[in-house]
């Protein structure tokens, strides 16, 4: 990790000087002897990349005495019922630390014309702010920007999530999927980071009604889960744009709530598309759930990317009742220079016609305490259309489909004058051994995405389903080659 107080990336901390291989999605008997994840058994690296940076998921610590202010949002048009009990604080941080320089993106979109007129224009066709949700104050809709429009379209698609279970508690946020209360929001706020397999949540709109919801299923290889809202109708779902059509310099607007402070907006530009960083995996440990990783055997190593491990030094704030494995995920995200902080987990990254482009997941720090964590202007999104396809999948079955390559890949030595994923071993049958891949082939472009690591190999494959086929480009003893795979499925 990073431990200076600098902006700039670093060499992350190693065990070893030299890169090893790691297993990239080979089975238990296929892996080689360098320790791996059980939620990342294809791409993930046993170590990182010299220079490859720190992430951290970004949930909202609670309010505590000395610490943050709580959780606020403006009165609604129709308060809930006097009866109705509040929304509980959150108490813990669901941003872990950041142990190497994390890149992702919050994503924007350039000037939309009308769209701040329209989203502020009644029925009538008259402007009013009195149509605006409770939450957003404007006090001149004849002089109101594009951000403007975009929040008072989107807002009412965004909702506050407060987390209890697992001996911990927190809070983050979430976009409306649909009328009944379909929510999307991340694996790591859902499951308070793998310490509740069974969470207590309550869920605060835009306009002031609380509800109860249910867990549907978390994905944690995606850090993406759906969850219910108990006897719920009539509300807005966000409208998804197409997150392959991004450009850097878009802007990129986000809403959610940072430090317990719901209906928070800020505003910037996508600075990175299809970065990948490697964070913590929120897989719910120790048999809490019947698809929860096992904890290797041994001591754990000594890992780079413990960016989600939390300090509860601050006053109130609760802790996991058991300490987790050290798992990771490696995932394929925008980068942004939109302020997104602990919070903000879950919540939109929305273009300048407010439609949903992203799913805040984690911000890069300059080292220290997560207690001291902030934006510094490197933020990460989960792309819209990965996080559309996860959601679908679990709304329909109560899980998602993982690409799985069917191999075991490291980094490649830097004299080879080759930048890519080196594959070290070649599982029997599987996908890759399928498609012609050998050891020693170095891998340079999944699918249309240039790759420059084993982490972004393992990243391309798992935006992927599993079944799905992709184009791999790769060089063999010195010569470049193409090929079809069609991959595995995870497990």
């Amino acid at each position: 990790m990073n431990d200076a107080a600098s902006t700039t990336p670093a060499p992350a901390h190693s065990p070893v000087d030299a890169p090893s291989a790691s297993p990239t999605d080979a089975p238990p008997s296929a892996a080689p002897e360098a320790p791996r994840s059980p939620a990342e058994p294809i791409a993930s690296p046993a170590q990182a990349p010299a220079g490859a940076p720190s992430a951290t998921p970004v949930g909202a610590p609670s309010a505590a005495a000395g610490s943050v202010p709580p959780a606020f949002a403006p009165p609604a048009p129709h308060p809930a019922p006097a009866s109705e009990p509040a929304a509980p604080a959150g108490s813990r941080s669901l941003g872990p630390m950041i142990a190497m320089l994390a890149v992702g993106a919050l994503i924007g979109g350039a000037a939309g014309g009308g769209i701040a007129a329209w989203a502020l224009t009644d029925s009538s066709g008259s402007a009013s702010s009195a149509t605006s949700p409770a939450s957003i104050t404007v006090n001149d809709p004849e002089d109101a920007t594009t951000v403007t429009g975009v929040v008072a379209r989107a807002m009412p698609s965004v909702v506050t999530i407060d987390v209890q279970g697992g001996g911990a508690a927190g809070s983050g946020s979430g976009v409306i999927l649909s009328e009944d209360g379909y929510v999307l929001t991340n694996s790591h706020v859902a499951t308070l980071d793998g310490a509740a397999a069974d969470p207590t949540l309550r869920v605060t709109a835009s306009d002031g009604r609380i509800y109860d919801a249910e867990l549907i299923g978390a994905d944690p290889i995606a850090d993406l889960a759906v969850i219910k809202l108990a006897d719920a109708s009539g509300l807005q779902p966000i409208e998804f744009a197409d997150s392959d059509d991004l450009n850097v310099g878009d802007r990129a607007i986000a809403i959610g709530a940072p430090l317990g402070l719901a209906g928070t907006v800020t505003d910037g530009i996508i600075s990175a598309l299809n970065r990948s960083i490697t964070v913590q995996s929120s897989a719910v440990p120790d048999g809490a759930a019947a698809d929860a990783p096992e904890a290797p055997e041994g001591d754990a190593p000594q890992s780079p990317f413990d960016f989600w491990n939390f300090d509860f030094d601050i006053p109130g704030e609760q802790g996991p009742s058991q300490p987790r494995a050290s798992q990771t995920i490696s995932l394929s995200v925008i980068q942004t220079d939109a302020a997104i902080n602990p919070g903000n987990s879950g919540g939109a990254l929305l273009d300048d016609e407010g439609r949903l482009i992203g799913i805040n997941v984690a911000i890069a720090s300059a080292g220290g305490s997560q207690s001291a964590a902030g934006s510094i202007g490197v933020g990460f999104s989960i792309p819209a259309n990965f996080a559309q396809r996860i959601a679908d999948e679990i709304i329909a079955t109560g899980s998602a489909s993982h690409g799985l390559l069917g191999a075991s890949v490291t980094e490649v030595e830097a004299d080879s004058g080759v930048v890519g994923a080196l594959i070290a071993e070649v599982t029997p049958a599987g996908a890759a051994d399928q498609a012609g891949l050998r050891q020693g082939d170095v891998i340079t472009a999944f699918d249309g995405v240039p790759i420059t690591s084993s982490i972004d190999l393992t990243a391309q494959v798992r935006v992927l389903a599993g079944g799905s086929t992709a184009e791999v480009e790769y060089v063999r003893d010195g010569r470049a080659a193409t090929a079809t795979v069609t991959l595995g499925e995870l497990d």
